[in-house]
């Protein structure tokens, strides 16, 4: 804890009601973070209360180094937001999100050589080539290379020209129409020179001349019988014509507009913009935070600053989700504008179909962070999001109960960590308790044995008479809590499961995994009611997945554990072997093979029977059928 947080916490007491900035410093006295208030005396006061339980673990490593803090009074919470950014900007504090200008600028390069590429590039480096730019959007310059060298057919493999003509079979490009084949040795310079200066005409001036020029070249190719220069130019021409059907895919009925949502794994989070501009998408950005434990505050924070810093302002900005300011920032870029701004999350339709446009961008680009596929990184955030959890579950178990009428009652328990099966973890649990058929007891019986030995974990990690490796693996499997808890079942799994876990002491989000007639996932079962699900596609395949998995793996236990039952009331039919006896011998020998190569010795000593019995196992289990 911070030694000085009584005197901190003192000065805070004395702040004005007023709205500012406040600066934390450290003992070296840097600026660590920078924030605004609309009152001063109590935002600051609440940095320094102990054991604060709203603040994150970020907030609580920040408040352990503040040495002494500073603060500017100022007439409005607007100007707050305004100076706050100012400072953040000039000063880079430690814990305050920082957005880096990275963009730079970006060319298209043709490359000099017999047979010129056309490439994107950073750099004006090469002195063998040529430049088209600058262009500040590095989206924009790679959409156009991939465009113009499909549309054209021209290479991209590495080959060297006319030195590798003839050299091996043409690529897959070349089979699936989206390379014209240089490779093959059978195109002149000239032919390709000229392909090539349409594709530099398509660059710099768009496609709608270029289809008049072409569409006049291939009528004049048919008239004088060059019927194959004709069929390659309406395969052009089609070219052009389908990338502009795509192109209208991504167009709005809005001139100006941004699109940005975030997506989050565990302490990882990215924030993904498209950009529309006259309007058709014109370039995405996209930001990658670690460290992050509270999205709403990385959402406040970082779209204060990618405004207040840029130029470049929208008449709409769509966001997946509100966040505290969102009309103060509005006000602010409207006078910036000198027009009406509106910032405004849609709920349904068009606009919420780009905003999830937006989340896959930030999902795939988060995935190259986490080594977790765009897919995996959706679905744990559209299922925080519809659980409302305070973070992202990492760790998740679920649990399933199957019985065979009221014989063979057993339970399973799966493991997904970051969105995939953790088989090493899984458990089983062998009903013991409970009479009849009650699945609600049953469940209370094995979460209440599963949390009991968390307890039993938690005692031998902390016993400092056992080793640290010991210590350390006390501190897995059994010994680690899941940040969600799946049980299949509905509310009144849900009900029964709840109380005991507030019995324990402990708080795990527990929520219920509904199937339909059918057997099909249907719903998310909270205390009380449920939860749809199948508006939001990922989640649900997630969670789908785990009611599978879980019910594969409890149902795969009964039925081994019926055909184990079944087989030790066959043994019984032996003199001399009773139902414990026939435990015994099974839990010595796992398999019938086994069991069968066992001499009479080793069934003496298994089952601690006499030498007659043992010789009548033997030969019991010789003439039984496998």
């Amino acid at each position: 804890m911070n030694p000085n947080l009584e005197r901190l916490s003192e000065k805070a007491r004395n702040l004005t009601h007023s709205p500012g900035v406040y600066l934390m410093k450290n003992r070296q006295n840097e600026i660590i973070y920078i924030g605004k208030a609309k009152n001063l005396k109590n935002r600051v006061s609440q940095y320094f209360q102990p054991n604060n339980p709203s603040h994150t673990e970020k907030v609580r490593r920040m408040v352990e180094q503040v040495h002494d803090f500073d603060y500017i009074v100022v007439d409005s919470e607007f100007e707050a937001l305004v100076l706050e950014c100012s400072l953040i900007k000039q000063n880079a504090p430690k814990y305050n999100i920082l957005l880096k200008d990275d963009k730079g600028y970006h060319y298209i390069q043709i490359t000099r050589e017999p047979f010129p590429r056309i490439l994107a590039a950073k750099q004006t480096v090469r002195k063998d080539a040529d430049y088209l730019g600058p262009y500040t959007s590095s989206y924009s310059v790679t959409q156009t290379v991939d465009e113009v060298n499909r549309i054209f057919g021209l290479p991209t493999c590495g080959k060297k020209f006319p030195q590798d003509f003839r050299k091996g079979r043409p690529c897959l490009n070349y089979h699936i129409k989206q390379c014209m084949g240089l490779c093959r040795g059978r195109i002149s310079q000239e032919e390709y020179r000229d392909t090539l200066n349409q594709a530099l005409s398509y660059i710099k001036k768009g496609g709608g001349s270029l289809l008049e020029r072409l569409q006049l070249q291939m009528e004049q190719a048919a008239e004088n019988l060059d019927f194959e220069k004709a069929a390659k130019l309406r395969d052009r021409i089609q070219a052009i014509q389908r990338i502009g059907d795509t192109q209208k895919v991504y167009m709005i009925n809005t001139d100006n507009q941004d699109v940005i949502a975030f997506a989050q794994n565990l302490s990882n989070a990215s924030a993904a913009i498209l950009k529309f501009r006259n309007f058709k998408l014109s370039d995405k950005e996209d930001y990658v935070f670690h460290d992050v434990d509270d999205l709403p505050t990385l959402r406040r924070e970082f779209l204060n600053q990618y405004y207040l810093q840029n130029g470049d302002i929208p008449r709409q900005i769509l966001i997946d989700e509100d966040f505290e300011g969102r009309e103060l920032l509005q006000e602010y870029l409207s006078d910036k504008l000198g027009r009406k701004v509106n910032i405004y999350i849609p709920i349904r339709g068009e606009h919420k179909k780009t905003v999830l446009m937006a989340f896959n961008n930030a999902s795939e680009r988060l995935s190259k962070t986490v080594s977790r596929t765009g897919r995996e990184v959706a679905a744990l955030d559209e299922l925080t999001k519809l659980l409302g959890l305070p973070r992202t579950p990492a760790y998740i178990e679920a649990y399933d109960i199957s019985n065979l009428g009221e014989s063979d009652k057993v339970g399973g328990m799966v493991v997904f960590e970051n969105g995939r099966p953790l088989k090493k973890a899984y458990k089983k649990f062998k009903i013991r308790e409970v009479e009849g058929q009650d699945d609600y007891s049953s469940m209370r019986e094995v979460l209440s044995r599963r949390l009991t030995h968390y307890l039993e974990e938690r005692e031998k990690a902390a016993d400092p008479s056992l080793s640290e490796e010991e210590r350390t693996q006390a501190g897995e499997g059994f010994g680690r809590l899941p940040d969600l808890i799946l049980l299949d079942g509905g509310k009144g799994h849900v009900g029964a499961v709840l109380p005991l876990i507030q019995e324990f002491g402990l708080e795990i989000p527990v929520f219920g995994m509904v199937k339909d007639s059918r057997h099909r996932t249907r719903a998310i079962a909270q205390d009380g009611g449920e939860i749809s699900i199948s508006g939001c596609k990922s989640a649900f395949a997630f969670v789908t997945s785990v009611q599978d998995e879980v019910h594969r793996f409890s149902i795969n236990y009964q039925r081994a554990s019926h055909k184990k039952s079944a087989f030790e009331i066959t043994l019984t039919r032996v003199e001399g072997i009773g139902p414990k006896r026939a435990a015994a011998i099974l839990k010595a020998f796992r398999t019938k093979a086994e069991l069968r190569e066992a001499t009479p010795e080793q069934l003496r000593e298994a089952a601690k029977i006499s030498e007659a019995t043992a010789r009548e196992l033997y030969q019991f289990l010789q003439e039984m059928p496998m």
